[in-house]
């Protein structure tokens, strides 16, 4: 059983929906008070609401520095401190290279990359003030580990990601904070939802578990990461995939 992380302070990015609400309904059921932070309102008024009274939101364009700063400082403020940050937003636009806007990779990865720079940099000071935190970056099987046609700007931010971690571990220690990520593989959320039920039998016909995973199962690997018995995990990743990135062909899946 983890210890206990009632009454410590987190902050979950792109929170308002996906992966990111349900971490942070995770941490919440914990008795952690949350800040989920996203730039839809309505969906952050929503996901509050349904998640109770351990959880606020802050509304900010996450790839910008004054937002970032300002929504961290207020979840300070408002939660007493600040103990784990969940670096989670995210934008996978489907489009190949031959065809994409060149603003469109700059965007894609401002939200995916320069988002959890931004993160990370706004909690260093309060982090520095108590001398612990923890860090959770969420990124992907894709471009870490696999690849995808139409998905280079995501995959290569998703990659970027573990370039910025395993730096980022060493500077961090000296604040005594961890930072880790999570891979999620496909996982059903509103997204997968719109494409129905036979694009998600398919893909879990090539998951040697036999199904897609679910929110909470990336939740339970970030509040694993954010606990105390993880104190001396960092500049690592967990890959939560049902083993989607394990066989050699399609055909060793179901012990075929």
């Amino acid at each position: 059983m983890l210890t206990s992380i009632k009454g410590r302070s987190a902050i979950v990015t792109g929170g308002s929906k996906g992966i990111g609400r349900g971490i942070a309904q995770v941490f919440a059921e914990q008795g952690a008070r949350v800040t989920i932070i996203a730039r839809d309102e309505a969906a952050l008024k929503d996901a509050a609401r349904e998640m109770g009274d351990n959880v606020r939101y802050a509304v900010a364009d996450v790839t910008d520095w004054d937002a970032v700063q300002h929504a961290v400082a207020g979840a300070v403020a408002a939660q007493g401190g600040l103990d784990i940050v969940c670096a989670n937003a995210g934008a996978y636009p489907e489009t190949r290279i031959a065809d994409m806007d060149v603003a469109e990779w700059d965007a894609v990865m401002a939200v995916n990359l320069r988002s959890s720079f931004l993160a990370v940099k706004a909690a260093i000071p309060h982090f520095a003030a108590t001398g612990k935190g923890r860090v959770v970056l969420i990124s992907s099987i894709t471009g870490p580990i696999t690849g995808y046609p139409g998905w280079s700007h995501y995959g290569a931010a998703k990659a970027g990601q573990m370039g910025f971690l395993r730096s980022a571990a060493i500077e961090l220690a000296q604040y005594g904070t961890t930072i880790n990520a999570v891979l999620p593989g496909n996982i059903l959320t509103h997204a997968t939802d719109t494409l129905g039920p036979e694009y998600v039998s398919r893909m879990a016909a090539t998951i040697p578990l036999g199904r897609l995973g679910g929110v909470r199962d990336i939740g339970n690997a970030a509040l694993f990461l954010a606990s105390d018995e993880a104190g001396y995990i960092t500049g690592q990743q967990i890959v939560v995939d049902g083993g989607q990135t394990l066989p050699e062909t399609p055909d060793a899946v179901g012990g075929s």
